[in-house]
């Protein structure tokens, strides 16, 4: 029987240690402040951005929210965020994704100054962590590496396979691990017989949002496994592993809700803090 690994409790220690050194930031006289940007009516982007704002909050963290409708112009929204990069008083800088169809999220996400881009989505950021520079690393790849350190889990030539190739979660963690020697697997939507990849990891790490794609067959005996999928069906929020029959086989596992999603947002929160000490002389 896996032990269920808390994120939510996790993330909550890292919100004390955090809130020691945003106290001692403001006895320097300064106010570390993050900036959201919410485009367009979706609730999940609403519910994320209001998460992060209140996280902010319990630490000591400023928040600021920018909204602006799903038919902003692009050069509108570039501006803004042009704007809190000159902003001394910003230290972060966020845009809930997933954009509207009208915006160039490239463009974007590339505006954003790498000095503040704290959930670490502009290209000279994914570009640092393949050189092993690892300033603001993306918040779920660094939650899922903190997650693993707390557990003391390591990472080392271990066979590590990833259900996710995106530039948000795959890719970056995929970095992270080969930064740290670790043997890295990516599967996607095009991956052919997916069980013959995920049976051989040690340490398998999901965040595709297919409710139960990973079941218990596919999984090695006492392998750690991370879901970091989500997807809301019928009012419950699912991950991508099937909980209750995998945690017979694995050695380490993470619920969903209150796993890797709790992570990140203390993430987010301790990049944005990383990202004012920086800034502040």
């Amino acid at each position: 029987m896996a032990k269920i690994i808390d994120g939510k409790k996790i993330a909550e220690k890292i919100k004390e240690d955090l809130k020691k050194r945003v106290k001692n930031l403001k006895k320097r006289g300064a106010e570390p402040k993050l900036a959201i940007f919410l485009i367009g009516d979706r609730s999940d982007c609403k519910i994320y951005a209001k998460s992060k704002q209140k996280a902010c909050e319990e630490i000591g963290i400023k928040s600021d929210l920018f909204t602006f409708p799903e038919n902003v112009e692009e050069e509108k929204l570039i501006n803004a965020i042009d704007a809190l990069n000159d902003d001394d008083s910003v230290h972060g800088i966020i845009v809930e994704m997933p954009l509207p169809k009208n915006l160039d999220q490239k463009a974007i996400l590339r505006e954003i100054s790498p000095m503040k881009d704290v959930d670490g989505l502009n290209p000279i950021t994914i570009g640092n962590l393949s050189i092993g520079n690892e300033f603001l690393i993306p918040a779920t790849p660094k939650g899922i590496i903190r997650l693993l350190e707390k557990i003391k889990i390591p990472v080392e030539g271990k066979e590590v396979v990833i259900v996710n190739n995106s530039n948000v979660v795959g890719k970056p963690l995929a970095l992270l691990l080969t930064n740290r020697f670790a043997t890295v697997t990516i599967c996607h939507v095009k991956t052919k017989n997916l069980k013959e990849h995920t049976s051989k990891a040690d340490i398998l790490i999901t965040a595709v949002g297919s409710p139960k794609l990973i079941k218990k067959d596919m999984v090695k005996k006492n392998a750690v496994v991370i879901d970091a999928g989500i997807k809301r069906l019928d009012d419950k929020i699912l991950g991508d592993v099937d909980f209750e029959k995998v945690k017979d086989a694995a050695s380490y596992i993470t619920p969903v809700p209150g796993g890797v999603g709790p992570m990140t947002v203390a993430m987010i929160l301790e990049n944005t803090l990383i990202a004012a000490e920086s800034l502040t002389i």
